[in-house]
């Protein structure tokens, strides 16, 4: 299966960028990842909602650009007022996907200020992996985790307990 993560801003801390490598070299025994960073529209330090909505918007542009790219791709959106899944129902998703012919998966990750709801609404689920915030490099690092602990529930590894 081909996982596609489309995100936004480069985590600069060293331990970040680690924790992606390690995941990433463990998802390849599994499927092709393919990383798609975008650059998040630049906001003053006290926004205005105007503001933060004229950058949703901006960046939702770009993130549509890439998705309308994965025609045939499920399309899940990370968001706090997603559906939260088990690692288990997350496997099973990407299972169930699989059987229905689907080749590839992609998930946005948002800026520090979410996804503009043109990109929700373009997505096939909404994904909430908490109803707690987590800055959104972290987010990455969880989301390729449970990638990789979601191909393993599906081999059988011992890596899920």
């Amino acid at each position: 299966m081909n996982i596609y993560v489309i995100y936004l801003g480069e985590p600069k801390e060293k331990y970040l960028r680690d924790a992606l490598s390690e995941y990433e070299k463990r998802i390849s025994a599994f499927g092709k990842l393919t990383n798609i960073g975008l650059k998040p529209v630049s906001l003053p330090d006290n926004p205005s909602e105007k503001e933060i909505v004229s950058a949703l918007e901006k960046e939702a542009d770009g993130i549509l650009l890439q998705l309308n790219k994965l025609q045939g791709s499920k399309k899940i959106a990370l968001c706090v007022e997603g559906r939260q899944l088990s690692s288990e129902q997350l496997s099973a998703y990407l299972d169930r996907a699989a059987v229905d012919g689907c080749s590839s998966v992609a998930f946005v990750i948002g800026s520090s200020f979410g996804l503009s709801e043109r990109v929700k609404a373009r997505c096939d689920l909404r994904l909430s992996f908490s109803a707690m915030t987590f800055p959104h490099q972290l987010m990455r690092v969880i989301l390729e985790e449970q990638i990789y602990r979601a191909f393993s529930i599906s081999s059988g590894s011992k890596y899920h307990k």
